[in-house]
This record gives structure tokens, sequence and C-alpha cells, in this order.
């Protein structure tokens, strides 16, 4: 019988798999699907919120941790497996203007850095963004990663590790007793663990709820599209009434994203795929004449104020959530697989603990 066992394959599952297991734990991962397929292949991959002066103190606690560790994880998967998910201090431009007062007034107490910047700044910064920004302001620390790689090179870490990766595997049910926590039942069979962690994103609050709890986790979708440039034509994430633009190593880049309140339905629709064109053709100019390769979707786990659940289920021992990461999974998840193994193994955690608790979700059944 494992000593874990984390229902969901996504980066915040793959990462809290990864941090028990190196701890010495034998460690079971269940995934409904293919790794890495939903939340964590759609999103865009870059190191900081969006705006991050507009989250709570949690979610910057979260990033900051996150952020300082990030090329080091990703040097240590390359390191181990070959993989190379591609760490790039890209910086963040960010062209919203009206953003000044907030982002200077935030920055000091994250010891972040965010310069002002004027239109002739702007365009030595970014020559094919065109010349109609008055001001705006320069994140130069913000990195990015390609998520399908960092998926790629966990999965092979995992299986490195030892630890027992099922995929297309879904759980349909949580076992317990006498509010303990006893493993799980899926479509196959049932498969026991001493504690379990429900990491499964969007799906987390459905799996919940037969145990009498709702947790307002909830699917929001996301639509991005993806166009070849020549490498180097944009050098920085840019950022601008809420849609970004990234541009990859290999001249790819990047554009999202929509956010949509369609419950689990991830068709793509040709409306946003237009406005997505609209929007990324007048960020940059240059993009109208790239082809575009691909358009597609995915589910984020959103959550009222987008601070994750993560901690102890308050009515089932030795059960436990990490999800409700909404937009920043990618940026969290390292701190939010470690904050989980420190609690799971009581020991003292690397920040404190109530912000994420279960405990404070207001709704119960």
């Amino acid at each position: 019988m494992a000593d874990f066992l984390i229902i969901g394959g996504g980066l915040i599952g793959l990462l809290t798999a990864r941090t028990l297991s190196a701890s010495g734990a034998k460690v079971i991962l269940v995934e409904r699907g293919q790794l890495g397929q939903e939340s964590s292949w759609a999103g865009g991959g870059i190191l900081s919120p969006l705006y991050p002066w507009k989250y709570p103190a949690a979610v910057n606690e979260l990033a900051a941790w996150s952020q300082v560790r990030y090329r080091q994880l990703i040097e240590e998967l390359e390191q181990a497996t070959g993989v190379d998910a591609e760490w790039t201090q890209s910086g963040l431009l960010i062209l919203d203007g009206d953003q000044r007062k907030a982002a200077l007034a935030w920055a000091p107490a994250c010891a972040a850095t965010v310069q002002p910047v004027d239109a002739s700044a702007i365009q030595r910064l970014e020559p094919a963004l065109p010349a109609n920004h008055p001001s705006g302001l320069w994140m130069p620390e913000v990195a990015q990663i390609r998520n399908p790689l960092l998926i790629q090179a966990l999965r092979e870490d995992l299986r490195l590790r030892g630890v027992r990766v099922a995929e297309n595997t879904e759980v349909t049910h949580l076992l317990s007793k006498k509010e303990r926590i006893r493993g799980v039942q899926t479509e196959y069979s049932e498969v026991m663990a001493d504690k379990v962690i429900v990491a499964c994103g969007a799906w987390s609050a459905t799996l919940l709820k037969e145990l009498g709890r709702e947790v307002p986790v909830m699917p929001v979708r996301g639509q991005m599209i993806l166009f070849r440039m020549q490498p180097g034509q944009l050098q920085h994430i840019v950022l601008w009434q809420g849609h970004y633009v990234i541009p990859r190593r290999d001249g790819r880049v990047l554009v999202g994203s929509t956010m949509e309140d369609v419950g689990f339905d991830k068709k793509v629709t040709d409306e946003a795929r237009d406005g997505l064109i609209r929007v990324a053709c007048e960020m940059v100019p240059a993009l109208a004449d790239a082809s575009m390769e691909r358009h597609w979707a995915g589910l984020r786990p959103g959550s009222p104020t987008g601070v994750p659940f993560i901690g102890a289920h308050p009515k089932i021992d030795d059960l436990f959530i990490n999800a409700g990461h909404f937009r920043n999974g990618v940026v969290m998840a390292p701190a939010s697989a470690q904050l989980l193994t420190d609690i799971v193994q009581n020991q003292p955690t690397i920040m404190e603990t109530s912000p994420f608790a279960l405990n404070n979700c207001s709704t119960a059944a």
C-alpha cells in the first residue's frame, strides 16, 4: 500500500508527487486522462501572476517562493531527464499605463522590480510594438517556461524516481470509513493508500462533493492561439488589457486568453479565435503576416479569490486538497507542492497555512 495517492496528473499533482517522493515516500498518481493535458497544457507558462498587485497576498507569496526556485528546478529536471523546459527570463512589458500607481505601491512590499517606462523606452525594449503606447511598466525579472516540456520532464523524472503513474484511470469514488480516508475506487479497481491528495484541478469539487462538502473550485475555459514568427522578432512577454503575447525561443508566439464560464465545455469557438487574432495583431502588427499554427482551449480551476485550497479536508482524516489555482497554477506550483508536503508530513511549513485552508470555504453541504 502506498503512503500517498495523488488524484490528478497536472502540474500541481506531478510536482506534489515529485516533492513527496524526494522525501522518501511511496507515491501513486492516478490521472483520468493523459498527464498534463488539461489546464497545465493550456497555460502560457508565465512565471508571474498577470497584474500581481490585483491578487491577494497569499497568491503573491506562493508565486514569490516559486519564482526564485524555478530555474534550479528546470535545471535539475534537465540534468535528470535530458528534457529542457526552456526557462527563459523574457521580462514582462505591461502596456496598461493606468496600472502604474497600483504597481509601484505593490512592488516594494513584495521586493519586486517594476520600472515605469515611457513611449521611447517601450520602443527600445520591443521594436515590434506599435508606437502608440505613451507609458507602461517593465518587469525585467519575469521568466517563462514551456508547459508541455515541463510536463514531459516531470513524467520522466517520476518514472526514474519509481513513482507509479496510472493514466486513463478515472477515480469514481473516495473510499472512507469512520471519517478517515482509505483509498479510492477507480473505474477498474480499488486503490488503497495511507493518505489521499485531491489535485485534479477543475474536477476537484465534483469528486469531493460526495463527502458532504462543497468546494468552490469551478472550471473556467481559456482559449489560446499559437503563431509562428522568426526567432527574436518578438523578445519579451507583452501584456495589454488582460491579453498577453509570449515569444518562445523557436519563434512561436502564444497569444491568450479568454475567460469563459461554460462549465466543462472545452470546445473552441470561431468568435474567440477571431477576437484573439484581432487583439494579437493590434498588439504586435507583424503577427498579421505570421501563420497561425493552432487554436485550443483548457479548463482552469477557478476559485473565489484566486487563492488555492492547500491543506487537510476539514471532515475526513488523511484526505488533503491542492487545487483551485485558477490562472496561476504554473507560477504557484512548486510552492504549492512544497507547502502541501510540509502539511501532510507534519513538518514546519514554508509559509503560514491558514490562507489556504479549506475551512476558509464558506459553502458547506
